[in-house]
C-alpha cells in the first residue's frame, strides 16, 4: 500500500488535507499549520460522497489527511438520539468512506475521536487510577453518539493507515467557546463531580500534528495523563478568573432527569502516548498552564 512505517518521517514538505473547517478541532488545526508554516487545505467534499473525497486527494494532493468533521450534536449528544440517520451518515458512513479513500491513495488518516466509550467498571474504579487501555473494548453505550463511535473504532482498528485519537471534554485556553468544556460547565445550573480524563487542545493538537510527522497509526487514548473533577476545575475557575463565581452539585441520578441520554465518565491510561511524547503534562498542570494561567483575571498571590 505503501504506508511510511509507524515512526518513520519523510523528505519532502509536508502538505496536509484538513476535515471539519467549520468545527473547532478543524479551525484550530488550520491555525497551527499556518503558525507551523505547513502547507494544507480543508476539503470541499462531503465526507459519505467517495467521489468528492477523491477529487479533493487528487486536486490537493496531500501528504497526510485529518478528520476533525462529524456530528456530535447540538447543543449536545442527546440531539443524535432524535438523528440516528444523520448521526450514522457522518460518524461512520463518512469516517468509513475517507479512512478507505485514504488507504487506497496509500495516505495517513489522523482521526479525531472520542474516548467517551468507556465508563467505570469493576476493573476500572473510580479514583483507582486504573485506566483504560487502548486494546480495551468499549464498554459504555449509554448514548446513540456513543455507540456509533464504538462502531467506528472497531472496523477501523481493520484499516492499517488510521491513527485513531479518542479525544475526550476538549478544553482550550479560549473560555469563550461554547464547546469548550469549561465554558460549557461553567454556564450549567448544576453539575455533577466526577473525575474524567480530558484532552488539553492547546498542548495535544501539536502533537498530534507531531503525530503525522512520525506516521504513527493505530489507537491513541489522547487524553493529558490523569484525571480532574468537575469541581476541582470549577475552584480553577474561581481561582484565575472570578472569585465571585459559585456552582451546585447534583447526583448523577438527578442529572439523568434532565438529559436523554446518559453520559460517559472514565480514566483513560495515557502512558502510550506519555512515552511517545514524555514532555506532555498532567491534567492538572496543563489546565494551569495552557488554560488558567494565560487566562488570569485575579490578582497574583
Amino acid at each position: 500500500m505503501g504506508f511510511p512505517a509507524n515512526g518513520s518521517s519523510q523528505d519532502k514538505p509536508y502538505k496536509f488535507l484538513i476535515y471539519g473547517r467549520t468545527g473547532w478541532i478543524g479551525g484550530l488545526l488550520g491555525k497551527l499549520c499556518e503558525a507551523q508554516g505547513i502547507e494544507y487545505e480543508y476539503g470541499s467534499g462531503r465526507l459519505e460522497n467517495r467521489s468528492s473525497l477523491e477529487s479533493d486527494i487528487t486536486t490537493v494532493n496531500p501528504t497526510h489527511v485529518f478528520n476533525a468533521a462529524g456530528v456530535t450534536g447540538r447543543p449536545n449528544v442527546d440531539w443524535c438520539e432524535s438523528h440516528k440517520v444523520e448521526t450514522i451518515r457522518a460518524n461512520v458512513v463518512g469516517t468509513l468512506t475517507l479512512a478507505d479513500v485514504c488507504r487506497e491513495k496509500g495516505l495517513i488518516l489522523i482521526n479525531y475521536a472520542t474516548g467517551c466509550i468507556f465508563e467505570y467498571d469493576s476493573g476500572h474504579t473510580l479514583g483507582s487510577g486504573v485506566g483504560f487501555k487502548e486494546e480495551d473494548t468499549p464498554n459504555f453505550i449509554g448514548s446513540f453518539y456513543s455507540k456509533t463511535k464504538a462502531m467506528v473504532e472497531e472496523l477501523l482498528k481493520n484499516y492499517d493507515n488510521v491513527c485513531t485519537l479518542r479525544v475526550r471534554m476538549p478544553i482550550s485556553a479560549d473560555l469563550t467557546n461554547p464547546r469548550n468544556f469549561i465554558t460549557k460547565i461553567t454556564r450549567y445550573e448544576k453539575v455533577v463531580d466526577i473525575p474524567n480524563s480530558m484532552t488539553i487542545l492547546d498542548e495535544l493538537l501539536p502533537i498530534s500534528i507531531e503525530m503525522a510527522k512520525r506516521n504513527l497509526t493505530g489507537i491513541w487514548n489522547f487524553t493529558n495523563p490523569g484525571v480532574v473533577s468537575h469541581n476541582e476545575i470549577l475552584e480553577m475557575y474561581r481561582d484565575y478568573i472570578d472569585p465571585s463565581f459559585s456552582w451546585k452539585n447534583f447526583t448523577i441520578e438527578e442529572q439523568a432527569k434532565v438529559i436523554v441520554a446518559p453520559r460517559s465518565n472514565n480514566e483513560l491510561d495515557a502512558s502510550k502516548l506519555s512515552k511517545e511524547f514524555p514532555e506532555m503534562k498532567s491534567i492538572k498542570e496543563s489546565l494551569i498552564e495552557n488554560v488558567f494561567k494565560p487566562n488570569r483575571k485575579t490578582p497574583v498571590a
